[in-house]
């Protein structure tokens, strides 16, 4: 059975990656709702394809009861470090459930079990509440994004460095957050990854110095692996310091890998790959130095 009578609500509609989802969505005749917070920003979901905006917080209950009315699918992927994230997310679930919400997608993460990473630990609480929630669910759990990347790449481009804080030899899966968002509407929009759990990688466990060769191969110059120290790159950001820096220093000492089969398997064709993604970065980048 395909959803498409009543509209799919996109929780962050408007951010770098949840706003990414609505193409994908768009392209397999779904309705999308866009759910915000910053309504300046209504016009660009709306270019995305979204039919509808509305602005709305998650942790104000009376604006989610209003975005979710008419509702029978919902896409959520949290705010990256968001207090509370726990409480936040299953008071979503139980909104939902009031709402009469029928499948609800959730963008996770690669081994929500990893209690020492809160990012991690506090996915579970909701996707406990969504299997006790009675309503149809899917589960991603995503890897590393590679649009990670797409903030520092004008530095790297003119610097020739490569720096992050963490070990440069721990090796990580990433994967391209398009391909997450194409699972997404495919969860959303047909019924075959119902009551599933996906890992979702892309193909390679990179460590920093092949990530910079391939930035190397790309540019046409070398590009050097450095590491920054984890404490001080976490001191700068504000309320969600502690949380960054348990992240950076777990990844100091461990890397993050996962399998690429289960992406490749359910797109039926190869996930995309870093070069490619830095190929595309390159040629966005290039006109904008010259």
């Amino acid at each position: 059975m395909t959803i498409k009578s009543s509209p799919v609500l996109a929780i962050g509609a408007s951010g770098k990656f949840g706003g990414l989802v609505i193409p994908e969505l768009v392209k397999r005749g779904a309705t999308v709702r866009g759910l915000i917070r910053d309504r300046t920003k209504a016009d660009a979901v709306r270019r995305h394809g979204a039919a509808e905006v509305v602005v709305g917080d998650l942790s104000d209950r009376e604006s989610l009861n209003q975005a979710l009315v008419g509702v029978e699918s919902v896409f959520y992927l949290a705010p990256a470090f968001l207090p509370h994230e726990a409480a936040v997310g299953t008071g979503l679930v139980e909104a939902a459930v009031q709402a009469g919400v029928r499948r609800f997608v959730f963008s996770s993460v690669i081994h929500p079990v990893l209690s020492a990473l809160q990012n991690h630990a506090q996915k579970g609480p909701v996707e406990e509440a969504v299997l006790t929630s009675g309503m149809e669910y899917t589960f991603l759990h995503p890897t590393v994004f590679f649009q990670n990347f797409s903030s520092s790449w004008p530095q790297i481009a003119e610097t020739g460095v490569l720096a992050e804080p963490w070990s440069i030899d721990n090796r990580f899966s990433r994967v391209d957050y398009r391909d997450v968002c194409e699972v997404a509407a495919i969860a959303l929009t047909e019924d075959r990854l119902l009551y599933g759990t996906f890992e979702l990688c892309a193909e390679g466990h990179l460590d920093r110095n092949d990530v910079a060769a391939l930035i190397g191969q790309v540019l046409g110059r070398p590009v050097k692996a450095v590491r920054i120290d984890p404490e001080m790159a976490a001191a700068g950001a504000g309320p969600g310091a502690a949380m960054l820096g348990t992240m950076f220093n777990w990844y100091d000492q461990r890397g993050l890998l996962g399998s690429a089969l289960t992406l490749r398997a359910i797109l039926g064709r190869e996930p995309r790959t870093l070069r490619t993604f830095f190929e595309e970065l390159n040629a966005a980048f290039d006109p904008v130095r010259a």
